[in-house]
């Protein structure tokens, strides 16, 4: 079984350093609080900026709570990083999904575009987790937008 990939589009008023740096730099601070994986809100999301980096959130009290990994680290213009959270929402190490991010020149901007492939990967539950996301990544996307337009 194939899954179509999740592709969403946006346009940022910042250059796309600029945009790179708000995204994966700067995770935590346009995710909202309390629509993460982890038991407790979360007071940083994560990418470790390098290949094999890894990409999760911690909470007040310190604990971690893994997403997945730095697949590519190509600033200004990609970053691929390995989803590997299960159809339960559950780390899980020996699963992976790709999420890429595109950030090239558009007029006012930078055109960030999302794509999140391998869907079929979830296994039987993965017709009902690729519409979830379908949900959640434009809604985060959007989010990301207004937080990224609201800087200097």
């Amino acid at each position: 079984m194939s899954i179509a990939p999740i592709v969403k589009s946006v346009t940022v008023k910042a250059p796309p350093a600029r945009a790179f740096d708000l995204f994966a730099g700067q995770m935590g601070r346009w995710w909202p609080v309390g629509k993460t994986v982890g038991k407790n809100p979360h007071v940083a999301i994560v990418l470790e900026p390098c290949v094999g980096g890894r990409w999760f959130e911690r909470d007040a009290e310190g604990n971690e709570t893994h997403w997945g990994q730095v697949l590519a680290w190509e600033p200004p213009t990609r970053l691929l990083l390995g989803w590997q959270l299960n159809s339960r929402w559950v780390y899980d190490p020996d699963f992976l999904t790709e999420v890429e991010l595109t950030f090239a020149s558009a007029e006012g901007g930078t055109r960030v575009t999302l794509e999140h492939r391998h869907l079929e990967r979830f296994g039987a539950d993965a017709a009902k987790h690729a519409e979830a996301l379908r949900g959640g990544w434009p809604t985060r996307l959007v989010e990301f937008t207004e937080y990224a337009n609201a800087q200097p």
